[in-house]
């Protein structure tokens, strides 16, 4: 059961396969679009997503946002590490 207003309330949910039966229960990747209306942010040493989503969005769950932006990052805590520091990243508007 999914949270009303979630992320992926809209995302479609596996179908059972006529030929081998129930194949997996749960949902497909949701679509991520491009990014639109975006500031561009230098990451420095001491920056985390969630730290960012609070400066920018007021709201440190929406740290998503920023990395749906960014799929050059596999992993949120990418951004800890020294090699992005001085890296230009994306910031998503707060509303969609």
């Amino acid at each position: 059961m999914l949270l009303r207003g979630s992320r992926y309330e809209r995302t479609p949910a596996f179908q059972e396969d006529p030929v081998q039966g129930e194949v997996f229960r749960g949902l497909r990747p949701r679509d991520i679009g491009p990014a639109v209306g975006v500031l561009e942010h230098v990451v420095r040493s001491e920056d985390r997503l969630d730290l960012l989503a609070r400066h920018y969005y007021n709201d440190p769950r929406l740290w998503w946002r920023i990395l749906d932006a960014n799929p050059g990052f596999l992993y949120g805590g990418d951004l800890t590490l020294e090699q992005y520091e001085g890296r230009v990243i994306l910031i998503p508007r707060a509303m969609e």
